[in-house]
Parts: structure tokens; C-alpha cells; sequence
């Protein structure tokens, strides 16, 4: 993981050498850097599980991280839902649904003289492939909808309440310190410094020098922000994940 001030220093040191100095102050290049920030959040595809209680309106700003119980979750979509147990193990409110098939492979290991109720296991194994494709047909087990403006994640169950539900989740990134992935962190930073590039560049392009000595870097910076910055925005966007919603 990195800190702001990691940011700050190589920012700096791509920019000056640690020779020049640079017309930015640090809380200018944090200001720049929470800019890049919003903008590469919309690409981020790394996920998160969190276990809960189970409801069928889960109210997500309510839900705090595991291991910071002060900290709420930020969520900025829901990916999927998940059991946290099968339905055969009786977990939840709503009981569980035992598979007829293993009951009838004790019939099978406790002698001959149960063969004669197995046809009985048969049939019910029948009707209860039946009546869970009835179910399914009428009612998707675990189907979600996440209503991003209220933060509310709404779950069907078609059997079996469970006790908790696992829900899978790409998070929100409010500082550089909460990105574990480096290949993120990579991509902030390179955002970053073009973005800081283009920021110095239009300062030292505000005003032009006629019959001077020297002349600023300013064109030539302004340039390569533009150029870099748009280059990372093409890559990025060339390698979101489709199957991920764009907020």
C-alpha cells in the first residue's frame, strides 16, 4: 500500500529531479491527486466480500468494514450475493430443504431389506426436482437489485431463509491509502503525474515572455500531460470490464 505522502514524493521527484522546485504546494498535488482518484474509480473492478445478517432489504450504509467496527462500508456497486451455507443444513429462519437422494443412500448401505422403500425415495426425489424447478421458475433464488441512491440492496429468496448472506462488492476509494491492488496504486500515480503535468503546464503558460533570454517549459509539460493523460484514459477504457456497471 501507499500514503498520500508517497504520492506527494514521487510526484515531486518525477517532475523536479529534487533539484527544481515546483510552483505546487502539497495540498495542491493532494487536491490533484484526489482528482485522479475520482476519475479512476469509475474503472475499478477489485472486489470485496462482506458477511451480514440476512435481510431482504439490507440497508447498506448501516453495514460496518469486519475489522473496523467504527468504519462504515463505502459500496459503490454490488456484484453478486451468495449463501453463506447450502440449503440441506437447515440454517435460518425458513428451515432447510434435505435432498432425498442422501437419504436414500442410507437405504443403500443398510441392507437388503430396505430395497423395498426405495422406490418410495424415487418418487419423492421426483417431486422434489419438480416443485424446486417450479421455484425457480416462478421465483430466482437469490435474484438482487442495488438501489445505489438510497444504498439499499434488495435480495429475493426463493427457499430457505438463510441466517447471513454473503455479498460481494466493489468498493468505494475515498483515499489512496484503502487501494491494495498495486496495479491500481500504478495506475493513480501515472494518472497523477499527468494530471500534474497539464496543472503546471497551464500555470507556466498563463502569461508569455517577448524578448527574453529563456523561455518556460511550460508548452513542452502541457503537452505531455495531455498526451499521457490521454493515453491512460484510452487504455483504461479499453481494458474496463463490461461486465461490471460503470457508475
Amino acid at each position: 500500500m501507499a500514503s498520500l505522502s508517497d504520492f506527494t514524493e514521487e510526484i515531486k521527484l518525477k517532475l523536479t529531479g529534487d533539484l527544481l522546485e515546483t510552483e505546487l504546494d502539497d495540498e495542491t498535488i493532494h487536491k490533484i491527486i484526489k482528482s485522479a482518484l475520482r476519475e479512476l474509480q469509475r474503472y475499478i473492478t477489485d472486489t470485496k466480500l462482506i458477511t451480514i445478517p440476512f435481510s431482504r432489504c439490507i440497508n447498506l450504509s448501516e453495514i460496518s468494514e469486519p475489522d473496523e467496527p467504527d468504519r462504515k462500508i463505502n459500496v459503490s456497486s454490488v456484484v453478486t450475493v451468495y449463501r453463506t451455507s447450502d440449503l440441506a443444513n437447515g440454517e435460518g429462519s425458513g428451515g432447510g430443504t434435505t435432498d432425498p437422494m442422501q437419504v436414500a443412500q442410507w437405504q443403500l448401505l443398510s441392507g437388503m431389506g430396505n430395497f423395498t422403500n426405495f422406490q418410495n425415495a424415487i418418487y419423492n426425489y421426483g417431486s422434489w426436482t419438480t416443485l424446486q424447478q417450479i421455484r425457480n421458475t416462478t421465483s430466482t433464488d437469490l435474484a438482487f437489485r442495488y438501489d445505489k441512491a438510497s444504498n439499499k440492496l434488495y435480495i429475493n429468496i426463493s427457499e430457505g431463509t438463510p441466517a447471513n448472506i454473503t455479498v460481494e462488492y466493489i468498493p468505494v476509494y475515498t483515499s489512496v491509502e484503502d487501494i491494495p491492488s498495486e496495479y491500481w496504486i500504478d495506475m493513480l500515480m501515472r494518472l497523477s503525474i499527468a494530471l500534474t503535468k497539464v496543472t503546471l503546464g497551464r500555470i507556466r503558460t498563463r502569461y508569455s515572455q517577448s524578448n527574453a533570454l529563456w523561455t518556460g517549459d511550460g508548452d513542452i509539460i502541457l503537452q505531455e500531460g495531455k498526451d499521457e493523460l490521454n493515453s491512460l484514459r484510452e487504455m483504461l477504457l479499453a481494458n474496463s470490464e463490461l461486465c461490471y456497471p460503470i457508475d
